[in-house]
């Protein structure tokens, strides 16, 4: 049957040293048998100890990427990462509006691991005002949630508060990552249209850690686009990533990336509330 294969396309950034953005996504949907694709924003000279130089592509582009996948494939979901631009995010608003590719997972990807910005300042309110309101979820790590919301983020009660700020900007359900956050676990809260939990998960001390927000959003993006529910595939994408961080693979001199590869164990609690 033709477009029997379940799939999904990631609208991001490359990676030239292959740990995060488009690669990652890549490599997560291919791992979880779901046949990618992708629509390229911007190229990044990026390696294990940080970005080197970044080039925007062209939105008359952006829009061919996008009218060429619709014309031809069966997306199930897409995500979105790297946006570089205020330009950039409004050209894919526009076309996410346009075409059908299914629920879409919004990581807001604004800082690379080594420090580099990934996303122009002047875009920030365009993703509040009118990306977050598209997304079936939002996925971010407590910084993006700082600069997304303006509060200070430290405590669970921060996350939650957090999450509820995203929502009442028109996010249906917010996932708030708290692996920046100093203690013996990593937990992420959940708050679904309607019920809310948390994903607990050990720290692991590593350095080996590149491409874990991009990994965690394509692995719901590719349990979505199998047609599995939402709360199946956020769980899912929590032991996915937990487990390619615990085996991440020891390449480069800086920040490692993960392992897609690694056996997924079912190694995370989950709390509900």
């Amino acid at each position: 049957m033709i477009n029997s294969t379940p799939q999904a396309v990631t609208i991001a950034g490359s990676d030239s040293g292959g740990g995060a953005g488009i690669q990652a996504d890549l490599k997560t949907f291919q791992a979880r048998n779901v046949f990618g694709m992708n629509i390229v924003v911007a190229l990044t000279a990026q390696n294990t100890k940080g970005v080197q130089d970044a080039y925007y592509v062209p939105t008359e582009f952006i829009d061919a990427q996008f009218d060429s996948l619709a014309d031809d494939f069966k997306i199930g979901a897409c995500k979105t990462g790297m946006l570089a631009s205020e330009a950039h995010v409004k050209c894919v608003v526009e076309n996410l509006k346009r075409v059908d590719f299914g629920p879409y997972i919004l990581d807001p990807v604004m800082i690379a691991k080594g420090g580099h910005k990934l996303l122009e300042d002047g875009a920030i309110d365009s993703i509040k005002s009118e990306l977050v309101p598209l997304a079936t979820v939002i996925t971010p790590n407590i910084p993006e949630a700082e600069v997304l919301t303006g509060l200070t983020i430290q405590s669970g009660e921060d996350m939650v508060e957090a999450a509820n700020y995203l929502k009442a900007l028109g996010a249906e359900n917010v996932i708030i990552k708290g692996g920046h956050r100093d203690d013996s676990y990593a937990e992420d809260f959940v708050s679904l249209k309607d019920e809310e939990f948390w994903m607990r998960g050990t720290r692991i001390d590593t350095n080996r850690t590149h491409g874990t927000g991009d990994t965690f959003a394509a692995c719901i993006a590719s349990e979505l686009a199998k047609g599995n529910d939402l709360k199946t595939s956020i769980i899912t994408a929590k032991s996915f990533i937990q487990s390619a961080i615990e085996e991440g693979i020891e390449v480069g001199h800086g920040h490692g990336p993960v392992n897609h590869w690694a056996e997924v164990k079912n190694s995370i609690e989950i709390i509900e509330k």
